[in-house]
């Protein structure tokens, strides 16, 4: 193994926490081989000095209003540009929307090998292996990945993120973007409707309502524990089937998957669409009425109650500690 690349992963110009997980797992794996970031957006390049304190040897950037939206084919040509010169033997991304879309074309234009949704990425001599879920979160298998060169995307929140440099001395390099005259497809603008200061799936902590939130305002008291913890509020899918609140909160199988240090399930069942997209949380809180509901089967501790009356207590809880100045 000659050559590592990271392509960070960028949102509205600024890095996520995933991008610095990925640089900390490729130095522990290089052994001797090259880690370079690859930082594509616009208005990025102070972000992108971050990544310096992590270790990388080389800053590749390509700041360009090119690719301040996920346009597919530009981000293809400039990433194969910057492949085709570092001759990279793994190229690490993130599991993210954007990245769950670029990777299989990239792994089929390199005809490579792809492992997805990655918890988990170790060498053994020459080789490396990488862990995956699988059926919905029920198994785990570890692959071991062949050819040159082969593609992860890693679940954010998995890997540690270990700064190591105070002065920083790798390389910078800034690099144009491959636009195209002949694209297949323009995209004009993006709307994003907003849900939350916190992004769900690189959240610490997720405080997470289902059908037992019983309307739209139901939520409010989920908000403002959420305010209190700094964390993300999620749903069930049953949740936002109801109307209660934006599918953009959905966590589940066939919503967002999230690794957070602390989930607090307010009013969910745990039903297995919904497992799938939150067990593997480090510490699983369940509130619920019902002592035989599913959710306590995963969860690390279980309260049997009213959330409307045990929810605003948690919240007090957390105030009082705060004015104590605890």
């Amino acid at each position: 193994m000659k050559n590592i690349m990271v392509i960070a992963d960028v949102r509205e110009g600024v890095l996520r926490h995933v991008s610095f997980e990925m640089v900390t797992k490729a130095l522990e794996i290089a052994q001797g081989a090259k880690v370079t970031a690859l930082v594509l957006g616009h208005h990025i390049t102070e972000s992108a000095l971050q990544l310096l304190q992590y270790g990388v040897h080389d800053l590749w950037t390509v700041d360009d209003p090119s690719l301040e939206v996920y346009q597919p084919q530009v981000f293809v040509n400039t990433i194969e540009e910057a492949l085709n010169r570092l001759k990279a033997d793994v190229i690490f991304m993130a599991h993210s929307a954007v990245y769950r879309d670029l990777a299989p074309r990239l792994a089929a234009k390199f005809s490579a090998g792809l492992a997805s949704d990655v918890i988990a990425v170790v060498r053994e001599d020459d080789d490396v292996y990488a862990t995956r879920p699988i059926y919905a979160g029920k198994a785990f298998v570890k692959v071991r990945l062949e050819g040159n060169p082969v593609f992860i995307t890693v679940r954010p929140n998995n890997l540690e993120a270990i700064p190591v440099a105070k002065d920083p001395s790798a390389n910078v390099v800034a690099m144009d973007s491959k636009t195209s005259t002949s694209l297949p497809t323009i995209v004009k603008d993006v709307f994003q409707q907003a849900v939350g200061k916190v992004d769900l799936t690189e959240a610490k902590v997720i405080v997470s309502g289902g059908r037992g939130v019983q309307s739209e305002s139901g939520f409010v008291p989920l908000y403002e524990l959420a305010q209190q913890l700094g964390a993300a509020v999620g749903a069930s899918r049953a949740a936002c089937d109801a109307g209660y609140c934006d599918y953009a909160l959905q966590i589940g199988q066939t919503g967002k998957v999230v690794t957070p240090d602390l989930y607090i399930a307010c009013g969910i069942s745990g039903a297995i669409q919904h497992l799938a997209g939150m067990s593997n949380a480090k510490v699983i809180v369940a509130i619920n009425k019902d002592p035989e509901a599913p959710i306590f089967k995963v969860a690390d501790y279980g309260i049997v109650g009213d959330l409307f009356e045990v929810v605003p207590v948690l919240t007090e809880a957390l105030k009082s500690r705060q004015v104590n100045g605890m």
